[in-house]
């Protein structure tokens, strides 16, 4: 007969969980210091390395303090059953939506289960006046014809690209590769949503070195503020949420984008055209990062890269040479990142200036933008890409010397 004294098992339950209270926190803290995460208000926190770079999370606490929880941001909306709207063909990372193992080629169901089965539509844009409604000539409101939400606020030449007439090109690809629906969803009341496929073959960036393994994708985000567009994105990432969703669009190697107008659905057939070749792409682009990850490079070389990319003038002001030194240093830290995980190389070389631009760059805010919003903005409409492909042909260059 085994006799347990409750007082003394309590104390060691709490003891146990005092212990584990303490290592969290002090595990967290040295996450902290190393620099791997950061404050940015509140009980919320931002991640500044890894694969999940940029996502943020809450962190709570109890009446002493100590972190209780952590709880990451999905950021997706509900649908009309209370169910979150999200498809997916295996359990995303916060293990909600509506899943079918293996995944489905039915475009309804998907669209269904992933709440994206709305419809958009505009209305005059009126405004009250000496005790009466007057109606704006030029704008007007996009709003879902299944609840009358406001999603957005366009002018007069904006014509909404549906949500099942805008994705269903994509079906003639899962016909032809014989693959399946990924995932769909819907952000922020349906202001934006996304669908996304799998292409058939994985590609790897040097299979006997740092053996980086790249899933290609195909994402389709709509955006119905009027202040985006219709885009489509070849990416690694499969969009199960909000953070992956802008991950996706942050990490695309390849777009295409077309605005919300008059003949704008006849115009997506060409992302059909240019999607057809992603396949190929993919392979083309596994080879070129897998010489640049089989090519040493040392910092002066770097450092020339660096230089040829944003060259600075010998007769340059004291302010252009304080920027040029700090964006160096920004740039040196992100390198040392990179070097630690694939070994000092032109591929941790590009990763370090592409990482530098997604992350680091100042963006000027506008009047209604924060930073954050500015560098999201950026990263959507591929502000850098003409750099990030200077900065990639001339690593290339050193892969032949």
């Amino acid at each position: 007969m085994t006799i347990t004294d409750v007082n003394t098992a309590f104390a060691a339950e709490k003891t146990a969980q005092l212990d584990a209270a303490r290592s969290r926190e002090a595990a967290f803290q040295a996450r902290i210091d190393r620099g791997e995460i950061r404050l940015v208000g509140g009980n919320q926190y931002e991640v500044l390395t890894g694969w999940d770079r940029g996502e943020r999370f809450t962190v709570g606490r109890n009446d002493r303090g100590q972190i209780s929880e952590i709880i990451a941001a999905h950021g997706l909306d509900s649908r009309a059953d209370g169910t979150i709207a999200l498809y997916a063909s295996s359990p995303a990372w916060h293990g909600l939506g509506q899943i079918i193992p293996g995944g489905t080629d039915d475009i309804d169901k998907v669209l269904n289960l992933g709440g994206l089965d709305f419809a958009v539509t505009t209305v005059p844009a009126v405004y009250q006046w000496g005790g009466e409604l007057r109606e704006h000539p030029d704008q007007f409101h996009t709003v879902r014809t299944d609840t009358g939400a406001p999603l957005g606020i366009v002018g007069r030449r904006y014509q909404p690209i549906q949500n099942r007439a805008g994705f269903v090109f994509l079906q003639e690809l899962v016909g032809r590769y014989d693959v399946i629906w990924e995932s769909a969803g819907v952000i922020k009341g349906g202001r934006r949503v996304f669908i996304a496929i799998r292409l058939p073959d994985t590609v790897r960036v040097d299979a006997d070195g740092i053996n980086d393994l790249i899933v290609p994708y195909v994402a389709v985000i709509n955006d119905h503020t009027g202040g985006g567009t219709f885009q489509c994105v070849v990416t690694p990432w499969r969009p199960v949420c909000a953070n992956t969703e802008r991950f996706a669009v942050r990490d695309a190697v390849s777009r295409w984008a077309v605005r919300h107008t008059a003949g704008a659905t006849s115009q997506i057939k060409e992302a059909r055209r240019t999607l057809d070749l992603s396949v190929e792409y993919f392979e083309t682009y596994a080879a070129e990062e897998t010489a640049l990850a089989r090519t040493d490079i040392a910092v002066s070389d770097f450092h020339q890269v660096i230089a040829d990319l944003w060259p600075l003038d010998d007769d340059a002001t004291d302010t252009k040479r304080t920027n040029f030194a700090a964006r160096l240093g920004a740039i040196d830290a992100e390198f040392r990142t990179e070097a630690e995980r694939v070994g000092r190389t032109a591929y941790a070389a590009e990763r370090a200036i592409t990482g530098y631009l997604d992350h680091v760059a100042p963006r000027r805010p506008g009047k209604t933008m924060t930073e954050e919003i500015a560098r999201a903005t950026a990263a959507l409409e591929g502000a850098d890409d003409d750099l990030k492909t200077r900065a990639h042909k001339r690593l290339m260059l050193l892969t032949r010397s």
